[in-house]
């Protein structure tokens, strides 16, 4: 489903921008230096409105979580989220996965957030799931030895097939489950989850390590 687009897009960033980094490519490499007192760096590709984001972001408040978001329009209500918390270890990019190699240094990141990603149903679009072996390659020159993706998704058919490329292309595969909420909530939420949750809908998860 397409977004509708926010009235008054650019005014709204302006004034989250707090939580805006508009020139990444320049922390490349000392992410951590520009934010004293923070240990540790987290990625979240494709946060959307920002719930898990920020909940995260709250719940460890020694680590720097950057939020990486193709859609202004999605992104816009996160970091206005994350300002009225008054979140300071929470950085978002308007950027795509693509880029991470420019903006992160090999080693930089320690974990990756992949939440209810696109599909791509279609075989033909099989190169453009976060999932996909070229992407995959893409976190490899970035995580740590031993940084993790954390995996959800409510796809059953992309989570089968995420967990066969994953472990194809090397990476470790542990935590993994096809029903997380079986015996009630686990860990920090998305906003679709939680309304998958609500409608008792299985969500899969998987931690993949390198």
């Amino acid at each position: 489903m397409r977004m509708r687009k926010k009235p008054n897009l650019l005014p709204r960033m302006e004034r989250a921008s707090a939580v805006l980094e508009r020139e990444p490519e320049g922390l490349r490499g000392s992410w951590l230096a520009a934010f004293p007192g923070l240990r540790r760096l987290h990625l979240e590709l494709g946060c959307g409105k920002g719930g898990f984001t920020c909940e995260a972001a709250a719940a460890a408040p020694d680590t720097l979580l950057v939020a990486v978001e193709r859609v202004p329009d999605a992104m816009v209500v996160a970091m206005e989220r994350a300002v009225a918390a008054g979140l300071t270890n929470v950085r978002f990019l308007d950027a795509d996965a693509l880029r991470l190699p420019e903006l992160f240094a090999p080693g930089e990141v320690e974990r990756i957030y992949i939440n209810f990603c696109d599909p791509w149903p279609k075989k033909k679009q099989f190169k453009r799931r976060l999932t996909a072996p070229g992407f995959l390659a893409l976190y490899r020159q970035v995580l740590r030895p031993g940084g993790e993706i954390w995996f959800k998704t409510d796809n059953l058919p992309l989570f089968d097939w995420s967990e066969e490329t994953m472990a194809a292309a090397g990476f470790r595969l542990s935590e993994v489950t096809r029903d997380l909420h079986a015996a009630g909530p686990v860990g920090i939420m998305t906003d679709y989850e939680k309304k998958f949750y609500g409608e008792g809908k299985p969500i899969c998860r998987l931690v993949a390590a390198i």
